[in-house]
């Protein structure tokens, strides 16, 4: 980031914008005033900039425009909203200007803080453009949450965004990583979250949309991002709305059996509590940035690799820097009322007891638990065979501080911490450190029995954690 660019003010950006001959579009707004397109107004020279403005605030007239949808502030409609109006650009001033100018569209629906301030307040923003004359349309979506308490400053904030998002879009497109670390300019994250990124087209062919979902992690614009099947990134409002939920936390290097079947028992036992229904339930496979950052910095080819083994065994892909339980908790709480329910080993639940954890809490290790389990969460804990004395390791004989064991055993009694007995024996012999092991020295028959067909699959395709090498180093 070069100086003059750390200066630009939003008025800045939006003159550059505007005084760009090669771009000209629509401002398509609904929910929260006109607040982006009034700042290219303001800046002046915008009638080289603005094709139209829009608000179609009325929903029969949204939807006749649109098309109907089920809600008015979603991905669909936003969607729906810049297809329509760039069709429009294009179709009626391909002719005359097309050979010159580099058409697009900027779009949100927003639900800004209504009078009595009992809405959830967000929107979806995106941006329909032609990076080059004559191009074929690329696309940027984000989902923001917005924390100012007023809708005056909502409304402020929204406009800002906005602006960033059309100028990154149009002089940085080239380059997404700066793009996204734009977005928050004469910003904070105290006002605006960005829980979604998504590229698309042809400009950013190239662009794997899960590193950017972990780029807004690591940046600190959000605190958790989403991805699933096809690595296709997911907001994470839209998937968790009303659903229960199951978390299995890890550091999934790589997947194994035993990741799986911890998954499996929990599941089986979670869609036996009251309330949840089988069919109803999202399961979560949750990396921290803390476990990417073991070694001090992310590696990104290693992030991959979890990420691909993870959707080849068809599960969702949760990035979160909620290494404590109970902030991790609080966050899936904010999405859903329905049951939640996490599943861990032995060696979890005893980290989980360690008081050095919670000192930043004036409560303590009480605290954390009050918020961990204020919701009728509940653990399902694996069990962990000693591999040297075969001793299996439950929640019935773990070691506790003893200044704890009651607390523990009021938990247990409560039926906040669940053994699972359900697991498959021969599991609790495999671990992700024998079978890196294994792989880099060439062991295939050994490795390759202690994780999932498709993740083997995936390993030796693209040659993850050493596979293929031989102890020289050498193909």
């Amino acid at each position: 980031m070069n100086h003059s660019e750390e200066e630009l003010s939003t008025l800045d950006k939006a003159l550059k914008v505007n005084l760009d001959p090669r771009r000209y579009g629509t401002f398509a707004e609904i929910g929260a005033g006109q607040e982006v397109v009034r700042w290219f107004f303001r800046a002046g020279a915008a009638a080289g900039t603005i094709s139209k403005s829009i608000s179609a605030y009325d929903m029969k007239v949204s939807d006749a425009i649109y098309g109907q949808c089920e809600r008015y502030v979603c991905r669909s409609r936003l969607e729906s909203m810049l297809k329509y109006e760039q069709d429009l650009n294009i179709d009626r001033l391909h002719d005359e200007r097309g050979d010159a100018t580099a058409f697009f569209t900027f779009a949100d629906t927003v639900s800004a803080r209504n009078f009595h301030g009992t809405n959830e307040c967000h929107g979806w923003l995106g941006m329909r453009l032609q990076a080059h004359p004559r191009d074929e349309c690329s696309q940027i979506i984000i989902h923001v949450r917005m924390l100012d308490k007023t809708n005056a400053l909502q409304q402020e904030a929204l406009g800002i965004i906005g602006v960033n998002l059309i100028y990154g879009a149009c002089m940085h497109h080239h380059n997404p990583e700066y793009l996204i670390e734009s977005l928050l300019d004469n910003l904070s994250t105290a006002r605006i979250e960005i829980d979604m990124i998504e590229f698309s087209g042809i400009e950013f062919r190239h662009v794997d949309n899960r590193l950017m979902s972990l780029k807004l992690v690591q940046l600190g614009l959000t605190n958790a991002a989403m991805f699933g099947a096809g690595g296709k990134v997911l907001q994470p409002s839209e998937v968790l709305r009303k659903r229960a939920v199951l978390v299995e936390r890890g550091s999934f290097r790589p997947v194994c059996n035993s990741n799986i079947d911890i998954m499996r028992c929990a599941y089986e036992r979670f869609c036996e509590e009251p309330g949840v229904e089988k069919d109803s339930v999202i399961q979560l496979m949750e990396i921290t940035m803390r476990n990417l950052m073991a070694d001090g910095q992310i590696d990104y080819r290693d992030f991959l690799a979890r990420a691909d083994m993870l959707v080849a065994c068809g599960m969702t892909v949760l990035i979160s820097d909620y290494f404590e339980y109970y902030r991790l908790a609080a966050y899936l709480s904010r999405y859903t009322r329905s049951k939640i329910g996490i599943s861990m080993g032995i060696s979890s639940l005893q980290e989980l007891f360690n008081e050095k954890y919670y000192t930043e809490l004036d409560g303590g290790i009480l605290e954390s638990f009050g918020r961990l389990f204020k919701n009728d969460l509940k653990l399902y804990v694996y069990p962990f065979k000693n591999q040297a004395t075969g001793e299996i390791c439950t929640t019935e004989n773990i070691e506790i501080a003893e200044d704890l064991k009651k607390l523990y055993g009021y938990l247990i009694d409560r039926g906040c911490i669940e053994q699972l007995h359900n697991y498959d024996p021969n599991c609790l012999n495999v671990f992700s450190r024998d079978v890196l092991t294994q792989i880099s020295n060439g062991d295939n028959m050994a490795w390759e029995s202690m994780v999932p067909v498709e993740v083997a699959e995936v390993i030796k395709k693209h040659g993850f954690f050493g596979y293929g090498k031989t102890r020289s180093g050498q193909r």
